[in-house]
């Protein structure tokens, strides 16, 4: 019998800045969460636990609940209990470099997931980039015909305090600010195009693979506020172009290994153009088995398949 805990950050009781990006956060955590637990449900020899909170209680029946201890903070939760089970599928924001500092806390034999040297530099979207320009990869600073800018965290998660300029002179008011108040950020062109994403499997070595091309529902308010409203998962066929970006990003971070998504925006002249690597499970998995026909919780764990830690 396999012991796999799963751990999502949100769910499983960690702290976020406010209640509002609480609220905008969790449903998504907890698709997330659930999702891949349905999954490793269906396979034979596998037991599951999950990490849960007084905000997400529910698991899928079949799934062990559990929660930290009085008091525990949830890295040291989250830890004892990878400890305590054969592997460990940890699902955290790269903000504040939570996900890199979560990997550091969990065996390598247990861990299902990039490594940490991979998430380190998908953790800041400047970083990343400036990796993806150097391998040849389009990203928004190829774009030079910009009408728009936008500016964001460096580290952020989802769409939290991403704000779109249509005055360069504006955007930058709005990073040196920012940096004021001692909030990394980083400000790019906005690429004007079709919102999407891919998920991919990543084998190592540089070996990857499209699951699926899925749409972004992304829109601007008119405040310049942007908001995420969902993914509609294997929406659009993978074009040759999507496949040519996906080895490049493989070859631009090495340690990229298991479930990893790119957000994309398909750009009228230059094509797809990388916003940013998310080194970990995304919206964009729930659902994928079934519409893929295909057990990718299986595919994973043998990706990561060891002796029982335990045994």
């Amino acid at each position: 019998m396999k012991r796999v805990f799963v751990f999502e950050y949100l769910t499983g009781g960690g702290e976020v800045g406010s209640e509002a990006e609480r609220d905008e956060l969790m449903p998504m955590g907890r698709l997330m969460r659930d999702a891949l637990v349905a999954d490793l449900l269906t396979l034979p020899g596998v037991q599951v636990s999950a990490a849960v909170c007084r905000h997400a209680p529910e698991l899928p029946a079949g799934a062990r609940s559990l929660a930290a201890r009085t008091g525990e903070a949830a890295v040291d939760f989250m830890a004892r209990e990878a400890a305590a089970h054969d592997l460990a599928c940890v699902v955290a924001p790269e903000t504040g470099g939570l996900l890199l500092k979560y990997s550091r806390c969990v065996s390598p034999a247990r861990w299902m997931g990039c490594s940490p040297q991979a998430i380190a530099v998908a953790s800041s979207k400047q970083a990343t980039l400036q990796r993806l320009q150097a391998a040849g990869v389009p990203t928004p600073h190829d774009v030079d015909d910009a009408r728009r800018w936008v500016v964001k965290p460096d580290d952020g998660a989802g769409a939290i305090d991403t704000r779109v300029h249509t005055r360069h002179d504006a955007a930058l008011q709005d990073l040196r600010a920012r940096s004021a108040r001692g909030q990394p950020a980083t400000l790019e062109p906005w690429v004007e195009g079709d919102a999407l994403s891919l998920s991919l499997l990543c084998r190592g070595q540089g070996e990857v693979e499209v699951l699926s091309v899925n749409s972004q529902q992304v829109v601007v308010d008119d405040a310049g506020q942007v908001r995420f409203r969902g993914v509609q998962v294997n929406a659009l066929p993978a074009a040759e172009a999507l496949g040519t970006v996906a080895a490049g990003v493989a070859r631009a971070l090495p340690g990229l290994k298991g479930f990893v998504g790119i957000d994309l925006v398909w750009h009228a002249q230059l094509g797809p153009v990388v916003i940013e690597v998310n080194p970990r499970i995304t919206c964009a998995y729930a659902g994928l088995s079934a519409a893929l026909e295909r057990p990718l919780a299986a595919e994973l764990l043998s990706l990561f398949a060891r002796e029982p830690a335990h045994a």
